[in-house]
């Protein structure tokens, strides 16, 4: 028994100093590894591309679309998943994902409202405009880092740690969307 209240113990102030270490790794390991390209021309085009077909949506349309997501998730003929995995900026995050060797499991990048822009795999939903991941960045500005919980992704079984940052236009330095990228936590 007192081994298990030393455990207990122990893990009740382990456990946050842990979790600290896995944010300060993962915000490293972004500010090393990802910030360079997170300003690529072909992702800044693709958002600002998307935030001028989207910036007149309303919310009742943003559900809709989402809905319309979560049914389609897994047909292979749906054009609204495919123009967000085919696309030139979801090649290149593809590319990105494949160069990291494992450490990043996938990416995708948000315009203004939230919606996905593009991706290098299939997420849950399309509107990401309810979450942290959205609502930590891209309305608190330009320097915006939210690092997610160490989480088991099913879809990879690896877990995995999302870190979502303000996606910048170099032109002007104005916030025009946002993006999340999940780093392998084992690899860490």
């Amino acid at each position: 028994m007192k081994t298990f209240l030393l455990t207990a113990s122990f893990l009740a102030f382990a456990l946050p100093a842990l979790a600290l270490e896995s944010a300060d790794k993962a915000r490293a390991y972004i500010n090393q590894n990802v910030a360079g390209w997170a300003s690529d021309p072909v992702l800044v085009s693709a958002v600002l591309a998307q935030n001028a077909r989207t910036g007149g949506l309303t919310q009742a349309e943003i559900d809709t679309l989402d809905a319309q997501w979560r049914v389609e998730t897994g047909a292979s003929n749906s054009a609204l998943i495919m123009g967000v995995l085919q696309n030139a900026a979801a090649a290149f995050l593809v590319d990105r994902v494949t160069e990291a060797g494992g450490s990043i499991t996938e990416v995708f990048i948000m315009d203004a409202r939230g919606l996905n822009v593009a991706a290098s795999a299939v997420t849950s939903d399309y509107w990401q405009g309810d979450e942290e991941k959205f609502s930590e960045t891209f309305p608190k500005g330009a320097n915006a880092m939210h690092v997610g919980d160490v989480e088991l992704d099913e879809s990879t079984q690896t877990y995995q740690v999302q870190v979502s940052f303000s996606l910048i236009n170099p032109a002007d330095g104005s916030v025009i969307g946002a993006m999340t990228v999940a780093l392998n936590a084992e690899s860490m």
